[in-house]
């Protein structure tokens, strides 16, 4: 039998001669409350200067945890706030829904997450900074996320030059501290830029050990381990985890296999459009390219009502826009998309929100209820 050795760090030192000694102990991260507002590493080393006080550590965690018993798992009956009008209203998100935020460079994912950790009403915030450039950290905690967002989030970090497996264990990582803060009753959001860094460091490790690619160059182990962590959030027996997955498209999704594993395996997708970001118009949520499979589950008949209403105008103006442009619209031909057009810039305004800026779904909900019975 042969087993093959992946180093957690650097190599420097080390040759065939050394000797490796089996510890016969799982990898664990250590948890607890004294982790709030505060950065450590893949491997729960602080990386803020400060020490990790033993009085804020209640126990530690399995790194690499199985996901809990479908039948062990509570109901998912509740919406969670994300702070966010175009998601609390037209793709409202429920405590212990794993959703996907999918996107090409540059259109905002990173800038929509930390808005999320900010706005929402879960208890505690986990984020995975997973291979992002190490200049990004910084900018992320103290510009985006701010005081008042770390101090009630634990941010885990592995930049893009740290070893393959580093980045990885970041993840698995992050997880473990939001399974910690759910089995004290804690709701948590659980949000993670970006899987699709993760993917490539899974691949990094896979082909250096002799794995064949298979599906664009990805081994066959990576969509293997991908449920397996994905799994691990949602509802327990107590608290929740409301995962948010930012992912890495190339074009428009269509031939790239990690996204298509991952929206597959997820209750929602939320597709951030190059489209709208051109057009300065953020956050750049695709709203009628975007589902949230939870929705109608958690939120009242009158709310999904005029969410439904307004998806339908959105889509009514987008069949006539072009008739629009050359001039060739004639009003009073389609009731609905008259009301479509009168009503797109207040739409538009609705789905445009200033980063940084929140509201509550209460809130949502009344904008959205003025929209729908504008001129009624």
């Amino acid at each position: 039998e042969m087993a093959i050795l992946v180093p957690l760090g650097d190599l420097t030192g080390l040759s065939s001669l050394t000797e490796v000694i089996a510890t016969g102990k799982t990898q664990t991260v250590p948890v607890g409350p004294g982790l709030l507002g505060r950065v450590i590493s893949a491997f729960g080393e602080p990386l803020d200067g400060k020490p990790l006080s033993p009085d804020g550590i209640a126990a530690s965690y399995p790194v690499n945890a199985y996901p809990p018993s479908p039948l062990e798992r509570s109901l998912i009956s509740q919406p969670i706030q994300l702070g966010i009008r175009a998601l609390d209203g037209l793709l409202t998100c429920a405590r212990g829904q794993r959703v996907g935020i999918f996107g090409e460079p540059g259109v905002g994912k990173s800038i929509l997450l930390s808005d999320i950790v900010s706005g929402t009403d879960a208890d505690v915030a986990v984020v995975a900074l997973v291979g992002e450039r190490g200049r990004e950290v910084r900018e992320f905690i103290e510009h985006q996320l701010g005081p008042e967002g770390l101090a009630r989030a634990v941010i885990v970090v592995a930049t893009s030059d740290r070893p393959a497996i580093e980045r990885v264990k970041a993840a698995y990582v992050a997880t473990s501290i939001a399974e910690y803060f759910r089995d004290q009753g804690k709701h948590v959001l659980l949000a993670m830029d970006n899987i699709t860094r993760f993917a490539r460091a899974q691949r990094e490790i896979g082909l250096a050990s002799g794995e064949p690619p298979t599906r664009r160059g990805f081994p066959s182990s990576l969509f293997a381990v991908l449920p397996r962590l994905l799994e691990r959030s949602g509802p327990g027996r107590v608290g929740s985890i409301t995962s948010l997955y930012s992912v890495l498209l190339e074009g428009d999704g269509t031939l790239d296999p990690v996204a298509e594993e991952i929206q597959a395996l997820l209750d929602g997708h939320v597709f951030l459009s190059n489209e709208l970001a051109q057009r300065n118009h953020f956050p750049a949520i695709d709203v009628l390219r975007s589902r949230s499979r939870l929705m109608d589950t958690v939120v009242p008949a009158e709310h999904r009502s005029d969410a439904g209403r307004l998806r339908e105008l959105l889509a009514r103006y987008a069949d006539v826009e072009l008739l629009l442009r050359v001039g060739e619209y004639e009003k009073g031909s389609d009731a609905v998309a008259d009301e479509a057009v009168a009503k797109i810039d207040a739409i538009n305004a609705f789905l445009r929100q200033p980063s940084a800026t929140h509201e509550t779904i209460e809130q949502t909900r009344e904008r959205m209820r003025g929209i729908v019975n504008e001129g009624s």
